[in-house]
């Protein structure tokens, strides 16, 4: 994810924070991503502080290396689509 140019709070933790900033922009992701079929849930002020608003990914023992692929996939052309990414 950080190689596709997405940022990522935390290190060696199931729960990994790409932090987008924007409450609507984290929104309009989340629910892209459910179209694609991932599902992860987008967080916002009061649940994080204004300004670093923030997708939510988990990820578990029982996740492939082909799911982690596809989900790294959907990002990166969701983070195309809303600018995000190169």
């Amino acid at each position: 994810m950080a190689a596709a140019g997405f940022t990522i709070s935390g290190n060696d933790h199931p729960i990994c924070p790409v932090m987008l900033g924007d409450a609507r922009l984290a929104a309009a992701m989340a629910d892209d991503m459910l179209e694609r079929g991932i599902y992860v849930i987008g967080f916002s002020y009061p649940v994080v502080p204004k300004g670093k608003a923030r997708i939510r990914v988990q990820i578990s023992a029982a996740h492939s290396d082909e799911d982690i692929d596809t989900c790294v996939q959907a990002f990166t052309e969701v983070g195309r689509k809303h600018s995000i990414v190169p």
